[in-house]
């Protein structure tokens, strides 16, 4: 029988160690290691969405700190055995839910390089070629987007902080410090994030315009002009617009190129949400849908949607780069300069972050693992997922499509002869509900214009062809029970 393995329990000769044995931490490392390889190996045989009714499991768990060590048995069973099971199984194969995050294995092997090995990379001095990794990357999502050679970045944690360091940039450059007269443009449809983002950046509610969209859920660009100009005739400054490259209720992609031209002709930013949808722009054959998307100011990435990155990778590219480090770029007495700051890239110079982990190591090592090849054709593949999916469930009687597949994501309802809105919205997340619990695929909906609307995004790694057929198959069969 295995003894318990405590690490950390105070020792009479020494109780202010907190230093591990190498034999030590080598177990550690296998204890967890074992855990995590077991649950991931069992992914397809777990429920797709856990037992999250948890309340009765929460309460008891309140504890005070702990004053003694505990072995490690006693910390990581209940975390795998009765914690983790208690949440949506985001990494799953039949996780079409929200927008789903995949977590790819080699991201987590270097965070654990990075968290381990600790080295510090808030400015280029103190760790210079790690932080050019991190610029490396950074230099491949501008390829990707087509953006031009001027184009700076930074890695966020998502998508809510790049919006916010986007609106900065803009408010910079076009309000200056009369911010309290700017007016930011927008749809319905945009991330509830974006006005988050707005208010931090001291653009509040009262100024931020929501332009109708059009039958397809897209930006109406008649509506857009509108607004600007009747903003403009009150004395108000317009300064930004904020389009989406997919968004999460319907999956949209507003008409990125006509409003690059409004933008230009009207003289405001234009920032693209991409957090969902960008990254299919990595596939020639896909870049028509997201026409206009390299003319944007602006373009906030999700590299935890559309690459498959474990949560919190976020990033936000600027076509002027100047801006952003006029936004960001300061200095202290104590810190260490950069030797070319044209040539080195400097995260503290481009962002607000001073403390920071390395963000960038899980991004190069997943692409130097996998190479860019591989994530393109597993992109082209949920995209086609997501089209066959909709054809066969558009097919199936009672159903209809109010938001066919623009990349990967569809929207749905459940209609019947005679009945009402609110009997349909009844309905629709009946069978949404029915579905999940049949325990293959999770299905979440949205309401659009007082309609309940089921949705399917297909955007995980593991999500192939079976689970694209179990989805289907557990649509038709619960249809006529609702």
């Amino acid at each position: 029988m295995k003894m318990p393995m405590m690490l950390t329990g105070p020792t009479s000769d020494d109780p202010a160690n907190l230093e591990l044995t190498p034999d030590d931490m080598r177990r550690l490392g296998e204890e967890a290691l074992d855990r995590v390889v077991a649950h991931l190996a069992a992914m397809s045989e777990q429920p797709v969405r856990g037992d999250v009714a948890a309340e009765a499991l929460c309460a008891p768990m309140r504890e005070s700190a702990p004053e003694q060590g505990a072995s490690i048995e006693a910390i990581l069973d209940p975390l795998f055995s009765d914690w983790i099971p208690r949440s949506f199984t985001t990494p799953s194969p039949g996780y079409l839910a929200y927008i789903p995050g995949g977590g790819l294995y080699p991201a987590a092997v270097a965070d654990f390089i990075s968290a381990a090995t600790n080295r510090y990379t808030g400015v280029w001095m103190a760790a210079p070629a790690l932080v050019q990794l991190e610029a490396n990357v950074l230099d491949w999502f501008r390829d990707w987007m087509s953006f031009p050679p001027s184009t700076r970045g930074l890695l966020t944690t998502g998508g809510s902080m790049a919006a916010f360091n986007a609106i900065l940039c803009a408010r910079e450059r076009h309000l200056g410090r009369e911010v309290r007269p700017g007016v930011l443009y927008t749809t319905t449809h945009v991330h509830h994030s974006v006005e988050k983002a707005a208010k931090l950046a001291g653009v509040f509610e009262d100024r931020i315009r929501h332009v109708p969209v059009d039958g397809a859920f897209r930006m109406r660009l008649n509506a857009l002009v509108d607004a600007v100009r009747a903003d403009r005739s009150m004395g108000l400054r317009p300064f930004m617009v904020v389009s989406s490259a997919g968004t999460t209720n319907t999956g949209a992609v507003d008409p990125l190129d006509a409003i690059a031209d409004v933008c230009a002709a009207e003289g405001l930013w234009h920032h693209v949400d991409g957090a969902y949808g960008a990254f299919f722009h990595m596939c020639p054959e896909l870049r028509p849908l997201l026409a206009g998307l390299p003319r944007a100011d602006s373009l906030t990435l999700d590299p935890h949607k559309g690459m498959f990155l474990p949560y919190g990778t976020g990033a936000l590219l600027v076509r002027d780069g100047s801006t952003l480090r006029a936004v960001h770029g300061m200095s202290a007495g104590y810190l260490p300069g950069t030797p070319d700051p044209d040539a080195f890239y400097d995260p503290s110079q481009y962002g607000p972050e001073l403390s920071r982990g390395f963000p960038g190591l899980r991004l190069w090592m997943c692409l130097k693992v996998f190479g860019a090849a591989r994530f393109r054709a597993a992109l082209a593949e949920k995209r086609a997922l997501a089209v066959q999916a909709a054809e066969r469930i558009a097919a199936l009687p009672g159903v209809v499509m109010v938001a066919p597949p623009q990349l990967s994501l569809f929207a749905f309802h459940v209609t019947r002869p005679g009945a009402t809105r609110e009997e349909e919205n009844r309905a629709t997340a009946a069978l949404l509900e029915r579905v999940t619990r049949r325990g293959r695929v999770m299905l979440t909906g949205c309401t659009v214009d007082r309609r309940f609307l089921g949705r399917v995004c297909v955007l995980s790694f593991r999500t192939r062809q079976a689970q694209i057929d179990a989805c289907v198959e557990d649509i038709a069969a619960e249809l006529a029970s609702v």
